[in-house]
């Protein structure tokens, strides 16, 4: 969703943009005489664009907090049918704030609580959707008779649905006149059947069979015109007498579906209903099941059938008649596929289809089944707002105005971004602005707020909403980019470079890569530019820059003609350099050049995945893992990548097994090393600690090169410190800085200072500092090793370097209240919340306010920070505040 809208408006304010086709068509080995022309700062310039911030399709809260604290309040006290979409408006909000892995625990949180077959449906569904591309996981843990439960398939047949299928009680009427059998004619055939074993089918039949009607003093009934056949009407006596459908093929079924609809017989109906949902097995039969499922109100086969869809997301929706059932239905229609949870199941379907293309009629279609779903007031604003971000990509201006204004009304402050960008194209830039300073003036403004007034105004005052936007929310990018871009069509290269460098620092966007990207090739610097866009390219292999017109893949296929090829040495030299000087964005273009040759792919991947994880990218870095898995050369290899994948995700036990089996096949330096490391981090007993030192030890003999023996050294050093062998973790420490590796540093600083020698330790993190391009958690460690002054000193570095860095706030607050600066304490730590959602935070924040009797306050941050993390265990000031709430309702 980075890219979901290009820029249309403020067009006068933006940088001209390079015309990718005519740079596509410089001819090979011109570059540089295209280059030598960039000289000017109008040639510069053409290199350059940065559209306007989008405008996002997420629920976006003024005070997040309070909206967390008041879901939590509600999730300790509603029923049990409440609690899926609670944590689905959880989720939206974790969305809103870009917490990936937050999103997918109230996701998983909101299956797990799900009661009704349509929410487990749609929740499971979306689970599985979010982790496309990892289907091994299943596999591997299918081979230790583990199963990721919402990737399974549901029997819906045999599961409860909210439908009535009470049989009706059959009523013997006193009389002789009463017959024992009915005859029921169809054509020239006759079905002779016990008439009371079919009145027991329904109210109809029982008043037809036993009432005062005609029927029930005649033997013999034509129910040719009914649309039964003989066929059908001998599985319905055998129905009718045994209570089950056996061996009757799916047409009967549907014939006798429509037939027990028609006559009330819900048993029946019920029967064929399940019967049916048993049968569905692909998209093929389940469009057109879902037809007869609607028709005839049969929920049960509605559900098996949407499963079938919902497993086949996103590929389902390219498939019209799938699309056509879901936006077609009306809202009885709705609840026969969905139940009461048509809300969720078009949550997800939209989501699906604005990522797939934003501007899509199906992707609106979808919105505005999501806004006729919508029951609370929170349901409707995300339909509203969701729905206007779509309208005004398609510009649609007047209905996304209306959109807008309605999620406003319900409170939705953020829609006010989307009626300015509404209100600039309409010619009306001074209103625009004066809406954002409305706003800012009347809450607690947040960065977005900033940035968006800074769209409508010029000069100094564009400059300084920027700033004040970074400083409030320092994660977006725009400011940093604008800033750059600006500096940049100034020739101030340096600045410009300085400038995007600082959230790159910190934030791996492939926007901001993308703009340096273009810095670079402007100055002619190749061999930085390449090394942009083969990041870029290990991130996301396709890409597409300027505003999605280039494929990145083709960019650096012309870029690389004027970059020198490395031998297989160079590169695992370069690989050494900056690996060891902790460039991971320079480690990983390096490992993607390589990979274009290299034939041990395996290992490259492996070594890509970690500096994936460095960067905190999960997603790329399971990727990598994948491909490791299917590159590896060996069994043993394989089998070690195998290991780290189910460690990574969670099932340590088994990660532990795939070493052991790979050790039995080939003692290797990896398998070792990942037993020793998932060994370390899963047990509790401290006598383990003796084992891991023995692995690693047995990693150490075995043949590896000196990036991963530096890495086991430093983790022998690890262990041996925790178990107060402090020479020989030294030793250890040592041996890795021979061979390179920097962060070897931080332990043995931390050997210094156990030996009561700061100084040392102070020194030798200020060698790491030196050395490391990444350097922000070297920063932060030092400031363990300093007097006050120079670790408040060291930790400003920190949050300059990497503002996510959550220990540098909890410092400055902490000693704004030995100082007895209540306030500006807990100001320190609003500030960073303001933006990162992180418990340590809010945990402290509420013990602020405990102390400063807001008890109120410090119930609301204790419920925030229960819902980012449901497991920790800080739970004694939450009781001790709820408490007080209770004593003072």
């Amino acid at each position: 969703m980075r890219t979901f809208f290009p820029s249309d408006s403020c067009k006068e304010s933006q940088l001209n943009a390079l015309n990718p086709q005519s740079w596509l068509q410089v001819e090979r080995g011109k570059i540089s005489k295209f280059s030598s022309q960039c000289s000017s700062s109008s040639s510069i310039v053409s290199f350059i664009k940065v559209p306007e911030p989008p405008i996002l399709p997420f629920f976006k809260p003024v005070d997040y907090v309070e909206v967390l604290a008041q879901i939590h309040e509600e999730l300790e006290s509603c029923s049990l049918q409440e609690k899926s979409n609670l944590y689905l408006l959880q989720y939206q909000i974790f969305r809103g704030l870009g917490e990936a892995k937050l999103m997918r625990k109230s996701l998983r949180s909101a299956w797990q609580n799900a009661i009704s077959i349509h929410e487990k449906l749609v929740f499971g569904a979306w689970l599985k959707y979010e982790k496309q591309g990892e289907e091994l996981i299943a596999d591997l843990l299918a081979t230790f008779n583990k199963r990721a439960e919402e990737f399974g398939p549901i029997d819906v047949s045999k599961l409860a649905v909210d439908i009535d299928v009470n049989s009706q009680e059959t009523v013997l009427m006193n009389g002789s006149h009463i017959l024992r059998n009915v005859n029921f004619m169809i054509g020239e055939e006759k079905i002779i059947c016990d008439r009371q074993q079919i009145a027991g089918l329904s109210a109809p039949f029982h008043a037809m069979l036993n009432g005062s009607f005609r029927e029930s003093f005649c033997e013999d009934i034509d129910l040719s015109e009914n649309n039964i056949s003989a066929s059908g009407m001998r599985a319905i006596r055998e129905f009718s007498a045994t209570g089950s459908l056996i061996d009757v093929p799916p047409n009967l079924l549907l014939e006798i579906l429509v037939f027990a609809n028609k006559f009330c017989c819900e048993r029946l109906e019920d029967a064929c209903d399940r019967k049916l949902a048993s049968l569905v097995s692909c998209r093929e039969n389940a469009v057109q099941l879902m037809e007869y499922a609607i028709a005839e109100n049969s929920p049960i086969l509605a559900a098996s059938c949407l499963q079938v869809f919902l497993r086949e997301l996103p590929d389902c929706l390219d498939d019209e008649r799938v699309v056509d059932i879901f936006i077609n239905a009306d809202g009885q229609q709705r609840s026969i596929m969905a139940g009461k949870d048509s809300f969720s199941l078009y949550c997800l379907l939209s989501e699906v289809a604005m990522n797939l293309n934003p501007q899509s009629d199906k992707t609106a279609s979808f919105l505005e089944q999501l806004r006729e779903s919508a029951e609370t007031d929170w349901q409707r604003l995300l339909a509203f707002h969701r729905l206007g971000c779509v309208r005004l990509l398609r510009k649609e201006y007047d209905e996304a105005e209306r959109l807008f204004e309605a999620a406003l009304n319900l409170g939705h402050l953020y829609s006010v971004a989307g009626l300015a960008r509404l209100g600039y194209i309409k010619g009306h830039k001074l209103l625009s602005y004066e809406k954002l300073s409305s706003v800012i003036s009347s809450v607690n403004p947040l960065g977005w707020m900033y940035q968006e007034r800074s769209l409508y105004c010029e000069g100094d005052k564009r400059w300084e909403d920027l700033d004040k936007a970074t400083e409030l929310d320092p994660t977006l990018t725009y400011p940093h980019m604008y800033r750059g871009a600006s500096l940049m069509k100034k020739q101030n290269v340096e600045a410009a470079l300085t400038e995007i460098n600082r959230i790159l620092g910190f934030k791996l966007a492939l926007e901001c890569l993308e703009l340096r990207f273009c810095f670079y090739l402007a100055i002619e610097n190749y061999k930085a530019a390449i090394s942009d866009v083969q990041a870029i390219l290990t991130l996301s292999p396709d890409y597409r820059m300027f505003e999605g017109r280039v494929a990145a893949s083709q960019l650096h296929t012309l870029v690389r003609e004027h970059v020198n090829d490395w031998t297989t040495a160079d590169c695992w030299l370069q690989l050494y350099d900056r690996w060891s000087s902790v460039d991971d964005i320079g480690s990983l273009s390096v490992i993607y050049q390589m990979l274009e040759s290299e034939a041990a792919k395996g290992v490259l991947y492996f070594r890509q995945s970690l500096l994936l994880l460095r960067l905190n990218c999960p997603d790329a870095a399971m990727r990598s893992l994948q491909l490791a898995c299917k590159h590896a050369s060996s069994d043993h290899e394989r089998l070690v990548y195998e290991g780290w994948i189910l460690y990574d995700t969670g099932h340590c036990d088994e990660g532990l097994q795939k070493a052991e089996e790979s050790i039995k096949i080939n003692r290797s330096f990896e398998a070792f090393f990942l037993k020793a490391y998932a060994l370390a981090d899963s047990s509790q007993d401290p006598s383990c600690s003796s084992t891991v030192v023995s692995l690693l030890e047995n990693a150490l003999k075995c043949p590896s090169d000196r990036l991963r023996k530096g890495q086991a050294l430093n983790n022998l050093g690890s262990v041996y410190v925790d178990c107060g062998m402090l020479d020989l973790a030294a030793d250890c420490y040592i041996k890795a800085l021979e061979i390179q590796h920097a962060r070897a540093h931080q332990g043995l600083a931390r050997v210094h200072f156990l030996r009561n020698d700061k100084a040392a330790a102070y020194e030798e993190m200020t060698k790491l500092i030196e050395k490391a391009k990444n350097n922000a958690s070297a920063y932060e460690k030092r400031s363990e090793y300093c007097d006050r002054d120079l670790t408040k000193a060291n930790l400003e570095m920190v949050t300059r370097l990497d503002p996510l860095r959550v220990y540098p706030y909890r410092y400055r607050a902490a000693v704004l209240m030995d100082s007895q600066k209540e306030k500006e304490a807990i100001a320190e730590l609003s500030r960073a919340i303001a933006f990162k959602a992180d418990r340590h935070l809010l945990h402290l924040r509420a013990a602020f306010h405990d102390y400063t009797g807001d008890r109120m306050g410090a119930l609301r941050d204790c419920r925030a920070a229960i819902s980012v993390d449901p497991t920790h265990r800080e739970m004694e000031l939450h009781s001790r505040v709820n408490s007080y709430e209770f004593l003072n309702p």
